[in-house]
């Protein structure tokens, strides 16, 4: 690892304090309080969406996605915007381009 993603990435595995992660969408900037958490071999961000816990983590191609256990879903009878979930995910990668 070279430079600035060493850096970046040494502190976020140390991590243990909430952080928080700004996405601008729809015209206006949301705030979403985030968890780095190891896992396994990898990582993965824990951040409440619309009161909704998901997990972002890395699929095949190496983007983040958006985990969702389908009995959570159910339990708050919600449906949550997908551009929203695509535009967390761009904002995690962003943070370790």
């Amino acid at each position: 690892m070279k430079g600035f993603f060493k850096l970046i990435w040494t502190n976020l595995y140390f991590m243990d304090e909430p952080f928080t992660i700004s996405v601008f969408y729809k015209g206006k900037t949301l705030d979403f309080e985030a968890r780095f958490q190891q896992w396994g071999f990898s990582h993965r961000f824990l951040i409440e969406v619309e009161g909704i816990p998901l997990f972002f983590e890395r699929d095949e191609e190496g983007s983040y996605r958006a985990v969702l256990f389908p009995e959570t879903a159910r339990k708050k009878n919600r449906v949550i915007d997908p551009g929203l979930l695509k535009a967390i995910a761009e904002a995690i990668q962003s943070i370790l381009s």
